[in-house]
């Protein structure tokens, strides 16, 4: 049973960064995109990968916590740091991502009169920011901290 629950944490975390690569592909994307319709659909893509990404988060922790139990792995220190060091990701990297995207979201609407809400500089000035790199670098580091602590088991 403890194989199949590793078996579990594994395949949630390839589903986790299946889906989750789409969203860190579009930020990068977004850097070079401005026609305001390809970003539209750039964001939607994005936003149809988030079902997948909570499910595969699910199995990746079910199977962790289940194999963490079945492996007598809670009395190490290491498996405490790691899932300390996953929320600790998603809960600064939820804000970041997503407050993003919804500016960016809120950059393409337009006015009653028809004109954009915000310049084509502005928009420019929004899609260059170095955000999109800030996000991939805490999510990278972070998860091959993890991975590190995983493999290790340095402590």
């Amino acid at each position: 049973m403890y194989q199949w629950l590793v078996f579990a944490h594994i395949a949630g975390a390839l589903g986790f960064m299946l889906a989750h690569g789409v969203s860190v592909g579009v930020l990068f994307r977004l850097r070079r995109e401005r026609d305001r319709t390809q970003i539209g659909t750039l964001l939607d893509l994005s936003s149809g990968s988030i079902v997948a990404l909570y499910a595969s988060i699910a199995l990746l922790l079910a199977g962790g916590i289940g194999a963490g139990f079945m492996g007598n792995w809670w009395g190490k220190l290491w498996i405490w740091v790691s899932l300390g060091l996953f929320l600790a990701i998603a809960v600064s990297m939820y804000p970041l991502g997503s407050r993003y995207f919804r500016r960016v979201r809120s950059a393409l609407a337009f006015r009653p009169s028809g004109a954009p809400m915000v310049s084509d500089e502005e928009l420019d000035e929004l899609l260059r920011s170095g955000r999109s790199t800030a996000v991939a670098a805490i999510g990278f580091g972070g998860i091959l901290l993890i991975l590190w602590l995983m493999v290790f088991k340095p402590f």
